[in-house]
């Protein structure tokens, strides 16, 4: 009785901040909202910082999450650099369509986004889900647009693929809310405010729950995100945890020469925001030696 007295104590509050909208997160980071129309009718939002005679760094961010994730990159590269996260359709500002969660809609998305931008060509940093929605475009656009790629988190199409995962028992299926709650805790090592934890899991609830379960379906082979990732010659940085190394990583440094690789080892998934010095920095070196010295 405690748990479910518990768990309805969760939605309860979840359900609160749904009505209400948080503090601008633009306003707090430094950038402005905007807006464009997909060809297939979308409204899709992005934020944008920085001068816009700089090179474009584009970020894309994971699974239901949006664009303002990546404040503390936002902050550092918005110095120098004509900076827009994206918030893919049905994330963050974006509208939420019935359709359109498939990879390649996904890169067509990207690709119109760019579009939309000037000047080009754009270094595309991409974490957890948006490394596929980034390679998804870089399989159908080319990178003609790309000056170079930062992947964040996630597989990259090496074999061998993942292990299955062992049987277990079947546990009750959590209220989307909660489960939820539990998936933006789970991404950090490091303590993060409630108030922080809250705003970002409201955010994961503007994506549909049918339209979460979509983007994990993940209906294309391996070899689609490996064959993306083989086909460009532009420069690559694979930043991931230690559960990437032995295969992904490995495998990504042996086939595909001038990858760099580093490796975070005392940091959650979201990584860039657990141990944001480092990333900024590395990936600030990354820049300026290799993409655009």
């Amino acid at each position: 009785m405690r748990n479910a007295s518990g768990r309805r104590q969760i939605i309860a509050g979840l359900s609160s901040l749904l009505l209400t909208r948080p503090a601008a997160a633009e306003g707090a980071i430094g950038a402005q909202s905007r807006f464009f129309t997909t060809s297939d009718g979308v409204r899709l939002h992005y934020l944008e910082a920085g001068p816009h005679a700089g090179h474009t760094i584009v970020f894309v961010p994971g699974w239901t999450m949006p664009a303002w994730i990546w404040g503390p990159q936002i902050q550092a590269f918005a110095r120098n650099y004509h900076v827009v996260a994206f918030d893919p359709r049905g994330q963050g500002d974006s509208d939420a369509p019935l359709s359109g969660y498939e990879p390649r809609r996904r890169g067509q998305d990207i690709a119109e986004l760019i579009a939309d931008l000037e000047p080009v060509p754009a270094l595309l940093v991409g974490w957890s889900l948006g490394v596929l929605d980034t390679l998804a475009y870089v399989h159908g656009h080319g990178d003609l647009k790309v000056a170079g790629l930062v992947l964040v988190d996630n597989s990259v199409g090496e074999e061998p693929p993942p292990p299955p995962r062992p049987p277990h028992h079947v546990t009750p299926v959590l209220p989307h809310a909660i489960a939820m709650h539990r998936f933006v805790q789970s991404m950090f090592r490091r303590q993060q405010s409630e108030a922080y934890l809250d705003q970002l899991t409201q955010a994961t609830l503007h994506t549909p729950e049918s339209a979460s379960r979509a983007l994990l379906a993940y209906p294309l082979p391996r070899t689609y995100w490996r064959d993306a990732v083989y086909s460009t010659s532009k420069p690559v940085l694979y930043v991931v945890r230690p559960g990437w190394l032995s295969e992904q990583a490995a495998n990504l440094a042996r086939n595909r020469p001038g990858t760099q690789i580093a490796v975070f080892d005392d940091a959650g998934h979201a990584l860039f925001v657990d141990d944001a010095a480092r990333f900024n920095a590395l990936m600030g070196n990354f820049i300026t030696r290799t993409v655009w010295p």
